[in-house]
């Protein structure tokens, strides 16, 4: 084991976190309307009232990035876990499947499965998470080595008063942090550098972000309002849920 410098953590988020970015910033720009007219559910917003086109499109959009962000920062963060567990114990990306990272620790072979936070699964996918620990198991113990093969469900934030789970421990914010880096301290010493080109990259999404909204707008009006300005319920429902839907003129 070796002490985790900081100053590398800080120097790898000022180099990669620009592709989270990107990500969102590019994923945001290939939107289309009729994708995310098609995943919402419409009886939602006229059970709320909705009225206007705007804040119909903002719901889709928001909900739509939203979602996105959650997944794209979680797959960031996964690569953050294994580049500083790696400067501490060696550890690798797992080559297992369902298996995100690999090291060795106190005679001990961890295989963790990194989530973003503690509520990430319904219990079909954790039963899903304890097979594949059950699976990369057994595939570390087929030259008979008697290696003791633990399995940790890493959470990067949150907690987790009760860690031991039987089949696997669940690890979550600040105890999952010190277990891949050896470091109490490094769920809070992460905070700052994450923030790197933070405001210059935001306002580079709230361009795309307010392109998209006036652009979706001006799209769902043509579409799916009549000619005194009401929403279309009928004909929204149609496209969102009928068995023969027909494409609108701005749609692909």
């Amino acid at each position: 084991m070796k002490t985790l410098d900081l100053s590398d953590v800080v120097e790898y988020v000022a180099k990669h976190i620009g592709e989270f970015h990107e990500k969102r910033i590019s994923s945001l720009d290939r939107l289309k309307l009729s994708r995310v007219l098609k995943c919402k559910n419409p009886y939602l917003f006229k059970a709320k009232n909705v009225l206007t086109a705007d804040e119909i499109v903002r719901g889709l959009v928001d909900a739509y990035t939203s979602s996105n962000e959650e997944t794209f920062f979680g797959e960031w963060l996964e690569k953050l876990v294994i580049f500083i567990n790696e400067k501490v114990y060696g550890g690798k990306k797992s080559g297992i499947t369902g298996i995100d990272l690999e090291f060795d620790d106190n005679h001990a072979r961890y295989i963790v499965s990194i989530k973003s936070g503690p509520n990430w699964g319904n219990s079909s996918q954790v039963g899903k998470m304890v097979s594949d620990f059950k699976t990369a198991k057994i595939a570390l113990r087929t030259s008979g080595s008697q290696i003791n093969v633990v399995a940790v469900n890493g959470c990067c934030y949150g907690k987790c008063p009760k860690p031991d789970k039987g089949d696997y421990f669940k690890y979550c914010g600040q105890k999952f942090w010190e277990f891949i880096s050896g470091n109490a301290n490094l769920y809070t010493e992460i905070i700052e550098p994450l923030g790197h080109q933070a405001k210059e990259r935001n306002e580079q999404f709230l361009q795309s972000y307010a392109q998209r909204i006036n652009k979706f707008t001006m799209e769902f009006a043509e579409n799916y309002c009549k000619e005194n300005g009401a929403i279309d319920w009928e004909k929204l429902v149609k496209f969102n849920s009928s068995a023969s839907t027909s494409k609108t003129k701005n749609q692909p």
